[in-house]
């Protein structure tokens, strides 16, 4: 089990751990690389092209501003493209999420929210359970360890608002 993380700057890195961090704790490999689709297209070209024969399952791109990585990536290879637009224009990242999301018929990068590495990477845990059905059980782990959460918080809420009434 194998992800690529792509970003087209490395002061994307802070938004980007997550996904990396999370990868991991599923048991996922992860190779992280900085290419820009406009400043380094050779690299991005080489890179999404041998992605598969590397044992690269699924890629999560993220870009700001233009933000043509993702797309740039989908082009080369017929693997899943998550993409994840970056906050990093004056614009809040909306221009990258036009970006991402305005793709051609034919050539699809499956897009995240602003700055959304975490569900990228759970995305891409999805899209790998289909053939590693061991990443299910984790799934549904740690999903009830959210349900936990949340009620865990609402109680101490409860608790909380009735002292002070």
């Amino acid at each position: 089990m194998k992800v690529a993380i792509i970003m087209g700057s490395n002061s994307d890195w802070p938004i980007l751990e997550p996904a990396e961090k999370t990868l991991l704790k599923y048991g996922i490999e992860v190779e992280v690389l900085v290419a820009s689709a406009h400043r380094t297209p050779d690299v991005v070209h080489e890179y999404a092209a041998h992605a598969r024969q590397k044992g690269v399952e699924v890629i999560i791109a993220a870009a700001g501003a233009a933000a043509h990585l993702g797309g740039v990536i989908a082009a080369y290879t017929t693997l899943p493209v998550i993409g994840i637009p970056i906050n990093a224009t004056p614009l809040n990242g909306m221009d990258a999420l036009l970006s991402f999301v305005q793709m051609p018929a034919g050539i699809p990068v499956a897009t995240m929210a602003i700055n959304g590495a975490k569900n990228a990477a759970i995305f891409a845990v999805q899209i790998l359970s289909l053939k590693y059905p061991e990443l299910v059980g984790k799934m549904a782990e740690e999903r009830e360890n959210m349900r936990a959460e949340v009620a865990a918080k609402g109680a101490k809420l409860s608790e909380e608002r009735a002292r002070t009434k």
